[in-house]
């Protein structure tokens, strides 16, 4: 639980107050009441709390010494700058960040997003049973917000951003909120702009053309990772769920079956095709005799979303028009393009630099603070 503590140094700056979670000290605007601790990763520490002025749970993250580190902190500053564009009801919303006591020096960033009461992956694990309504519903949001994410105007396929949208979405956590309305959280989404694939260690979902470290992929990396997801909601477990990249290869080939000299034509690394082409034959293994209790169209659409060509995968327009999600696609309610984002930071910027612009960004949220200064 959230334990409210004395400032340091005995000293509090005006309209904060201080508490501690799991042996870090949060200093957060007097509007917002910590109630526990809820996450943490390399990103910080997540805690639930609750806004005074509205009554609204939210989610607070705190990144710790966010300057420590340069590379860290141009990624912080992407994320700020994506997150306020970013406007769809299956990205959770970032609401507030909070501004530091002071512009100049401060070394903590809080983020504030709306609290989802769980996630896709405690809902798997869970003993609730599944419906077919359920399955489809998840499927059918998080194959529109990939629609929205791939197809967009928002600037990401502009900026050559889409394939780092894509690609950190896999091995991703899902939320979900009190109306089974799934949600993708930026806070782990987005911190990974700007790094290198291979800082993303879970693999259960990732694409063949990833793991055989193509050159070239696109948006059917989305497809493949959704058709991940889509088996865990059918079977209650991963479908591939492998160790690392060679491991999750072996998985792939074991269920989808040995692939023939076309199948492999893409994979444009040697190494990678002569790998593939070691494995033992197999026949694979019927996905009807996998999830025996699954609508025979949730299986067809399965097949079409898990091929091992990209080139022969379905298109996540096709996915969205296959029969199995006609009760709930209706092709003139698509999202609405964004403006675009600009993105375009140089790498070379100071830390001192980076801080003001993250201060700038801040600055969006409050816009009292540049009223008062402008007096």
């Amino acid at each position: 639980m959230a334990m409210m503590v004395d400032p340091p140094n005995g000293m509090a700056s005006q309209g904060k107050h201080y508490y501690t979670m799991w042996q870090t000290l949060f200093e957060i605007d007097t509007k917002y009441v910590p109630i526990k601790p809820i996450g943490r990763g390399a990103y910080g520490i997540v805690c639930s709390s609750v806004n005074r002025e509205t009554n609204e749970k939210v989610a607070i993250k705190k990144i710790n010494n966010v300057f420590d580190n340069r590379v860290d902190a141009l990624r912080t500053l992407r994320e700020l700058k994506l997150l306020r564009h970013l406007r769809h009801e299956n990205v959770i919303s970032l609401k507030d960040i909070m501004m530091p006591a002071h512009r100049r020096s401060f070394k903590d960033v809080y983020l504030v997003y709306e609290l989802m009461d769980t996630d896709l992956h405690q809902i798997i694990k869970s003993s609730q049973p599944l419906s077919n309504d359920h399955c489809q519903y998840f499927l059918f949001q998080d194959r529109r917000l990939t629609q929205w994410q791939s197809l967009c105007t928002c600037g990401l396929e502009v900026l050559g951003l889409n394939q780092h949208f894509c690609k950190i979405k896999q091995g991703l956590r899902l939320s979900t909120n009190s109306n089974s309305l799934l949600l993708i959280p930026p806070l782990l989404e987005l911190l990974a702009l700007g790094m290198l694939l291979s800082v993303i260690t879970l693999a259960d979902t990732r694409a063949p053309e990833l793991l055989l470290c193509c050159d070239n992929y696109g948006t059917s990396i989305d497809v493949w990772s959704v058709g991940c997801i889509f088996a865990e909601l059918l079977g209650r477990k991963p479908i591939f769920p492998g160790t690392e990249c060679l491991n999750q290869l072996k998985l792939i080939v074991n269920v989808l079956g040995t692939m023939s000299e076309a199948d492999l034509e893409f994979i444009d690394n040697p190494k990678a095709r002569k790998y593939i082409k070691s494995l033992p034959y197999t026949p694979g293994i019927p996905l009807t005799s996998m999830y025996p209790q699954a609508h025979p169209l949730a299986i067809d659409l399965l097949q079409k979303m898990l091929v091992f060509d990209p080139s022969k995968r379905i298109s996540v327009t096709e996915a969205l028009e296959h029969p199995y999600m006609s009760p709930l696609y209706d092709p003139s309610a698509n999202p609405p393009a964004q403006v675009p984002i600009d993105l375009d930071i140089d790498e070379n910027l100071s830390v001192d630099m980076i801080r003001e612009m993250m201060w700038q960004e801040m600055i969006h949220y409050h816009p009292e603070v540049l009223t008062r200064m402008t007096m």
